[in-house]
């Protein structure tokens, strides 16, 4: 897997990239603070998919709580694997890298999602905000405070929902847009997998190579290795400018951050930044 803090701005620089290029779209159209919620479910949900690992650093963001998810996500997907894998497949256990880094668990948890923010008033979006805040401040810290730090996550993830709903009177109901925000988040986490060595099975479980979970990769040339001089130098910081450099354009688009125009930027840029 690609670590934490590069997954997290995947998830985000993915998000800002799809508002920013939707066009007449209606994610093109959301309010400022719908979209800070959905960053921030796109952003958790970068590191969603490896709640299969109980030894992630994902795993332990709520302390026992989220281990006790990972061991049953953990038991599902090796499940999952001995149930459909083929001859060809590899002899391993299947517990990582299997079910939760598929693309059908990517849109089950954005019907989820989806779901769960219609059918309720209000209250259920609040608790996905805390549960990805904390996903986020997760990935980004992941060795913030090893004794204590799901506690301390705890706290600033409710601190990040108050603070995001006190922002406004009015509490966001795009619920379809916030199923395609941990769309996004879990695609950005399986693409930042395959372009590491082991790849990543998000096909599954359509046969390639006689194959069902045949681990999608580019060529080895242009694989990285987990946590090695190219992430850490260029995917990573590259990752990180893309994604704050969109979120920036996409916020002064809905509003959030006029002052943009003050920046003097070149008028080709400005014109690319306010379409139409």
């Amino acid at each position: 897997m690609a670590t934490g803090p590069t997954h997290a701005m995947s998830g985000l620089a993915a998000w800002a990239a799809v508002t920013a290029l939707a066009g007449t779209h209606t994610l093109s159209q959301l309010s400022p603070k719908t979209w800070v919620v959905g960053a921030t479910l796109a952003t958790g949900a970068a590191l969603l998919p490896d709640i299969d690992h109980p030894k992630s650093t994902v795993a332990r963001t709520f302390g026992g709580m989220s281990r006790g998810v990972s061991e049953a996500m953990s038991g599902l997907s090796g499940f999952l694997y001995r149930l459909t894998r083929t001859s060809h497949d590899s002899d391993r256990s299947g517990t990582h890298r299997g079910f939760t880094h598929t693309l059908v668990f990517a849109v089950l948890a954005g019907l989820i999602t989806t779901a769960i923010v219609q059918s309720s008033n209000g209250t259920a979006l609040g608790v996905l905000m805390f549960v990805f805040a904390g996903l986020t401040v997760r990935g980004l810290m992941n060795n913030w405070s090893p004794r204590s730090d799901a506690l301390l996550i705890a706290v600033v993830s409710l601190v990040l929902t108050i603070v995001c709903w006190a922002w406004t009177g009015d509490q966001p109901h795009e619920a379809a847009a916030f199923g395609v925000a941990v769309m996004i988040g879990c695609l950005a986490h399986f693409v930042g997998d395959a372009v590491t060595e082991q790849g990543c099975p998000m096909l599954w479980p359509l046969p390639l190579a006689s194959r069902t979970w045949y681990p999608v990769a580019p060529p080895k040339a242009l694989r990285m290795r987990t946590g090695g001089k190219v992430e850490m130098a260029i995917v990573g910081p590259g990752l990180t400018v893309v994604a704050l450099g969109l979120s920036t354009v996409v916020l002064y688009r809905v509003g959030a951050v006029p002052w943009l125009t003050e920046l003097g930027l070149p008028p080709s840029v400005m014109a690319w930044i306010t379409p139409g």
